[in-house]
């Protein structure tokens, strides 16, 4: 992967399609990105393309192979494999489902009684770590009317797969070879964590299986260029192990310990996350799902996390406890639905400042399309879907996109993005310098050649860079 940003974006939200999102990066953001995740581009059958019915093709409506090729041309690239999951409306769901029993695709998916060798335990079930209020199955109907519990994570609409049969590991390999070829430098296994189901286990980064897979994975794309990047929310311990035994990892801590930081004006809690933290990570504030708060259990003490999210509900701009509810169709109890700039109250000065951090942050910084434009929760979208997420998923159009140009956040934003891509300094190593002031916050990268200083003070929402001592930017 180049050095620099990444962005994260779906294939259909600058612009309508993917011809359309290189246009609009070619032409305002060439400079300030290095490398695109284009959320999943496949065929779908829900939750924004997390359920894709196969790989094979790009959906029709957002282009062909040839689109995302044009951006490989200028872009490293970063493709998703929904390693626990696939669609309830896949070709090979639906065969398994017409042929029943003697299906070859049976053994792609795991049968719900069948795994505990009968009807489970109100025991067994409650062990399953399980990130919605309802048991991990859903109950089909075979072509001869007979009815199976097959796992189900997360939605209906994603029935899990069988990483561990022969037919699985082929599937899988599959799958990952075709990604590899199509061009993508990091392939993102997206809910990793969930992907072994063992018995008498919680069924959640179980070990040792678990990182034999990841291995595995890794194996399998390596000799196309590629590698892999587990996809986990948990306690940091895990990114710590996994980033331990060479694998990078995401820092999905940062969010959370940033807010806390801005909101009551001290930078203890990050200062200890940064001098512990993996080095080989991507950074995130905003993704396309929800501000993780599991994130940083054992980071930030318990009533600090309760506060911190008292905090956003209260100061946050349009940012309400409901939103992250049952009653928003929430998959995810331990995620907060709303655009990172409206957790900071569209507090421009604020905004900046955390993205300053994030940028000089240890680590691969990784930006959000809606991030990128500072972009208010979409409260019609929400409303309208009744997905709490979509707050956080505004479609851009290309008229939008022009106007959101000429606004000072979001043009100081990009000159901090084009920083982070090409200078060299970040090419180095990371330093966090003393600082006894607990509101402020000096970070610097370091080559033979320069040295990159920030200097952020998160009372006064302001900060400094430095190059060699010399000021180059502040806010």
């Amino acid at each position: 992967m180049k050095q620099g940003i990444v962005l994260i974006t779906y294939p259909d939200s600058l612009g309508t399609d993917l011809k359309q999102l290189k246009d609009v990066l070619d032409t305002h953001y060439a400079q300030a990105v290095a490398s695109i995740h284009v959320l999943p581009f496949f065929p779908s059958s829900g939750d924004r393309g997390f359920a894709p019915l196969h790989y094979e093709s790009v959906d029709p409506a957002f282009g062909s192979w040839e689109d995302i090729q044009a951006l490989a041309a200028d872009y490293d690239l970063v493709f998703d494999y929904m390693i626990n999951h696939i669609s309830s409306k896949s070709p090979y769901l639906k065969e398994y489902l017409q042929e029943g029993p003697q299906s070859p695709k049976k053994a792609l998916f795991i049968d719900y009684e069948a795994f505990f060798g009968g009807e489970p335990t109100r025991e067994q079930v409650d062990k399953i770590y399980k990130r919605k209020n309802k048991d991990p199955y859903h109950t089909l109907t075979f072509a001869d009317g007979s009815t199976k519990k097959l796992w189900c994570t997360f939605s209906e609409e994603q029935i899990d797969l069988d990483t561990q049969s022969e037919e699985g590991k082929a599937f899988l390999k599959h799958n990952l070879e075709h990604l590899a070829s199509r061009g993508a430098k990091l392939i993102r296994l997206d809910a990793f964590a969930y992907a072994i189901k063992k018995l008498d286990t919680d069924c959640f980064f179980v070990e040792p299986e678990t990182s034999k897979l990841l291995n595995e994975c890794r194996q399998i794309v390596a000799p196309y260029g590629a590698d892999v990047l587990p996809e986990i929310h948990e306690h940091y311990s895990i990114q710590l192990k996994l980033a331990q035994e060479g694998f990078p990892v995401y820092d999905f801590a940062l969010p959370l310990l940033m807010l806390h930081a801005l909101y009551f004006n001290t930078t203890a809690y990050l200062k200890h996350w940064f001098s512990i933290c993996p080095r080989n990570q991507y950074t995130t504030l905003d993704t396309h799902d929800g501000i993780g708060v599991v994130d940083v259990y054992g980071l930030l003490p318990d009533e600090e996390i309760e506060k911190t999210q008292q905090y956003l509900y209260e100061r946050g701009a349009n940012v309400k406890r409901i939103y992250s509810s049952e009653a928003y169709n929430n998959l995810d109890i331990y995620q907060v639905n709303c655009t990172y700039y409206s957790a900071l109250g569209d507090d421009d000065r604020a905004y900046l400042v955390a993205r300053a951090v994030q940028f000089f942050s240890p680590g691969t910084p990784q930006v959000y399309y809606v991030g990128m434009l500072a972009g208010r929760n979409d409260l019609k979208l929400l409303e309208e879907s009744r997905e709490g997420r979509n707050i956080n998923r505004h479609y851009y159009s290309l008229e939008e996109i022009e106007e959101e140009q000429k606004r000072p956040v979001v043009q100081a934003l990009k000159l901090l993005m084009e920083l982070r891509t090409s200078h060299p300094a970040f090419s180095g190593t990371f330093v966090l310098e003393a600082c006894e002031d607990d509101a402020q916050l000096a970070l610097s990268w370091v080559t033979e050649e320069t040295k990159l200083t920030l200097h952020a003070d998160f009372a006064s929402r302001s900060f400094s860079i430095e190059e060699q001592g010399k000021s180059i930017m502040k806010l």
